[in-house]
């Protein structure tokens, strides 16, 4: 395992000792509301701090970009190449109702592109981690995208809106062709793992619009890692910069593409 992910995998793990112990005694936790629908807890806040001091005191020439505290930089002064990308505690709304469907997202990014990954669910104990070119790993098994490769037969992860609503028309008729064209489709509330569930073979295929770059940073390099394709909605690689996303095996990639494709306004970007 390369240092660096050993670095990310004990942050990572440090958060979900706060997030686990924090799950025993969820009624009285602080909750607010960043923007409607839109939750953070002092647990999110604890974790992040947790996850930074590991990171930044093993790697200090690299900056942060974290969902709570936003970007900074690193903490010797530096303005190096690297960035942690961080979320810790995807999934707040699941968490808060006790619904044990959310995990801690670490990526490393070099420039613009992904070169380390570590997802964590505290809740299974399960541990995914990608390098560039050294392949995706859950519990140090290596893993691989589903052999799928017909979107009848395939199992299709996705998330609805829940901030910005602009776009719920849009939503329900991909959602509803997609109802009429697979074997199904699931919405359980944490990006992070669904797309780490397409990379280990979970699910066939993903989409959803409105992420943010600490949603998918982690999850995009562990399909790629895992033979999978991941694109925005135009099949650019501006996922991080749109927040739109789909991702799948190679066979069912193109077709759920091109299904997208054809329900997308012509003057909304990719």
């Amino acid at each position: 395992m390369h240092p660096i992910i050993n670095i990310a995998v004990k942050a990572a793990r440090r958060a979900g000792q706060i997030i686990n112990r924090a799950s025993n005694d969820i009624d009285t936790l602080k909750v607010s509301s960043k923007q409607p629908n839109d939750f953070v807890t002092e647990v999110d806040k604890a974790a992040e701090a947790a996850i930074i001091e590991v990171l930044s005191e093993a790697y200090p020439a690299y900056g942060i970009l974290a969902e709570e505290s936003g970007a900074s930089p690193a903490r010797d002064g530096s303005d190096g190449e690297y960035q942690w990308v961080i979320d810790p505690l995807d999934g707040t709304t699941n968490f808060i109702h006790g619904l044990p469907q959310y995990a801690v997202s670490i990526a490393l990014m070099r420039g613009k592109t992904i070169e380390h990954a570590v997802i964590f669910d505290p809740n299974r104990n399960e541990l995914f981690t990608a390098s560039k070119g050294g392949g995706a790993f859950l519990n140090d098994r290596r893993i691989r995208v589903s052999r799928r490769t017909r979107l009848g037969e395939a199992l299709i992860g996705t998330g609805f809106p829940y901030r910005e609503f602009d776009k719920v028309d849009l939503y329900l008729s991909i959602f509803k062709e997609l109802a009429q064209k697979t074997a199904g489709q699931r919405r359980p509330g944490a990006a992070s793992l669904d797309l780490a569930y397409v990379a280990c073979g979970r699910y066939d295929g993903f989409w959803e619009f409105g992420l943010a770059p600490w949603d998918m940073a982690a999850g995009a390099l562990l399909i790629s890692e895992a033979g999978g394709l991941i694109s925005d909605l135009r099949g650019e690689a501006n996922y991080l910069e749109t927040g739109n996303v789909i991702a799948g095996t190679p066979k069912i990639f193109l077709p759920l593409l091109k299904l997208i494709e054809e329900k997308l306004p012509a003057n909304l970007a990719g």
